[in-house]
């Protein structure tokens, strides 16, 4: 309690905490554009910036659904599959024409609702390991793929086009639809009852089991919001590039992965960062730009962001501590006798 008057109490406010992932990837996103003024200050003019910011979105998008499974200490290898399959629906169905665009929205929303459920009722109520069940979803997900398109491209219609690939303020529409999804995810998450449990089941599923919470049902759930936001992901790629590939969901598997992992979220379960994943989609898309303006080739971007991955790793789940005592406490030991 504090006193603003005599007499007078007054309630401390509630405490608002950040996380080390927040506190960490903030500083690398800063460190990252101020090495890419001063290196590569190319790719941050407009015209790089207004190229990367829809892609930084769609990231972002994916790394929250990658999240909230990894939360519940699971993993989904089906993003790639996910992402591609509502690509190709998104620009097969409707054949060019505009008055087919949200029948076919609605047709990869249901697919992506079936293949969600799929994979939670593998995952969470058969107890399949997740890289196990989620890979075969991620096959099945590629042969539907490939019966939709044969492998080859097609152009979406001009009104997607036009709504997600324009401008707004000056910003890309992607941009707003990445901060409405990032926030909603937060709000649900941290601020709501069925959020708390949530991250309660992941933290300690036999605690939860214990006190009768849905653990069953809040596994299965990740993975159904999950492919929601792969679907979502795709119908933004779909209306930011003009012809995307039958299999542009490729890109996404890894960087959704390093996102979540940079973002602080522990790959064991638990509470999630969705805020600080986001900022990790971002940095993970201008270190991408930035290495693209340095001219490098597309297998040293890969090598980066595997050592990005890499460096998350390590940052949040080695026990620093322990390694220092290994190394110099066996250093010490050697001097000693010496």
């Amino acid at each position: 309690m504090t006193t603003d008057a005599p007499g007078h109490l007054v309630r401390p406010g509630p405490r608002v905490t950040v996380s080390r992932g927040m506190i960490t990837i903030a500083v690398a996103v800063v460190a990252l554009f101020i090495a890419s003024a001063v290196v590569a200050p190319t790719s941050l003019d407009r015209g790089s910036l207004l190229a990367m910011l829809p892609f930084a979105s769609v990231l972002a998008i994916a790394s929250i659904g990658q999240t909230l499974v990894v939360m519940q200490g699971g993993i989904d290898l089906s993003v790639a599959g996910a992402i591609s399959l509502a690509v190709v629906i998104t620009t097969h169905e409707p054949h060019g024409e505009n008055n087919l665009l949200l029948p076919a929205l609605g047709l990869g929303l249901v697919v992506a609702i079936a293949a969600g459920v799929v994979n939670g009722v593998l995952v969470g109520r058969l107890g399949l390991n997740p890289i196990v069940a989620t890979l075969g979803a991620n096959a099945l997900l590629y042969a539907g793929v490939l019966g939709i398109s044969g492998g080859s491209p097609r152009r979406t219609t001009d009104l997607l086009r036009e709504v997600v690939g324009g401008l707004t303020l000056g910003v890309p529409n992607s941009v707003y639809v990445g901060v409405v999804v990032i926030v909603v995810a937060t709000v649900a998450v941290k601020s709501t009852a069925a959020g708390r449990r949530f991250e309660a089941i992941g933290a300690n599923p036999a605690a939860a089991a214990a006190t009768a919470l849905p653990v069953t049902r809040h596994r299965s759930g990740a993975y159904v919001w999950a492919q929601i936001l792969y679907w979502l992901a795709g119908v933004l790629l779909a209306g930011i590039i003009a012809q995307p590939t039958a299999f542009q969901g490729d890109f996404y598997l890894l960087p959704s992965v390093a996102a979540v992992v940079l973002g602080g979220t522990s790959l064991l379960g638990g509470r999630g960062y969705l805020v600080a994943t986001a900022m990790a989609a971002l940095f993970l898309s201008q270190l991408d730009q930035f290495v693209l303006a340095l001219g490098v080739s597309f297998a040293i971007r890969t090598l980066v962001e595997a050592a990005a991955l890499t460096v998350g790793v390590a940052l949040y789940n080695l026990n620093w501590q322990s390694v220092r005592h290994r190394l110099f406490g066996r250093h010490s030991l050697a001097t000693a006798t010496g």
